[in-house]
């Protein structure tokens, strides 16, 4: 699925359950996380769409390092040089996508909660066993980050992972929340704002905590790394967050 202009110059990209997000302006173009191995033909479809090419893509940010969100993230920078940025604590998970902490294990979750099962299939399907680590990650920090297209804000949100950040847009009244906020939580298939279960969060308080981060953002448009864009404020986004809390 493409959506283009979700916000201002903000391009919404989803291929099986993960989102992906291209940011505009006059300098280029910035891609924010990389879905998985097989959202590659998705990228350059929606490329097509806005009349741009792979060669407009300056810079890739990765909200954090988990194998979801890094998927075609290698590939790009070595074949087409664009270089790749996140957090530095989230550097290692970058480069050894498998390998990230969490609090409870991810194999419990299909049995209990089984409407997630179809979900999960299609990130499989769409090459989640099968994701390269990006071998070089360049630092991402708030200087950084303002010089890129768009220029946003950036927002540390630890908690999913120690290093995960999110994206403020101020003038297109956007943020990116990556994980940090969801609005479909691929290890349980339920659906509204939330933040990630356990089975891929490193710390389930901290990323609550981390959601007062996103709130002070005041945006109107919160563009989640799971499930539909959420357009009604992410002060209600929060809310309703904290009231389902950690699980």
């Amino acid at each position: 699925m493409i959506s283009t202009d979700i916000a201002p110059g903000i391009h919404h990209l989803e291929h099986a359950r993960t989102n992906v997000y291209l940011v505009e302006d006059e300098n280029g173009l910035l891609l924010v996380d990389t879905g998985l191995p097989r959202s590659r033909a998705l990228l350059s479809s929606a490329l097509s769409q806005i009349g741009r090419s792979v060669r407009d893509i300056t810079a890739i940010v990765l909200t954090h390092g988990h194998f979801d969100h890094v998927g075609t993230a290698e590939q790009l920078r070595t074949r087409y040089g664009i270089p790749v940025y996140c957090h530095p604590a989230d550097a290692r998970i970058a480069a050894h996508p498998y390998s990230y902490d969490h609090e409870r294990s991810p194999f419990l979750y299909p049995v209990r909660y089984p409407g997630a099962v179809p979900g999960l299939l299609r990130m499989t399907l769409a090459g989640a066993l099968t994701v390269r680590g990006v071998r070089d990650t360049q630092a991402l920090t708030a200087e950084v980050a303002a010089g890129l297209p768009g220029s946003p804000v950036l927002v540390p949100t630890p908690g999913h992972t120690d290093g995960h950040c999110a994206l403020h847009f101020p003038d297109r009244d956007a943020v990116i929340s990556g994980d940090a906020l969801v609005t479909l939580d691929p290890y349980t298939g339920r659906p509204g704002p939330q933040v990630v279960a356990s089975a891929a969060t490193a710390d389930t308080r901290a990323a609550l905590h981390s959601l007062e981060a996103l709130r002070s953002t005041a945006a109107r448009t919160v563009l989640p790394g799971h499930g539909l864009p959420w357009q009604a404020g992410v002060e209600s986004a929060v809310a309703r967050a904290l009231e389902v809390g950690g699980h």
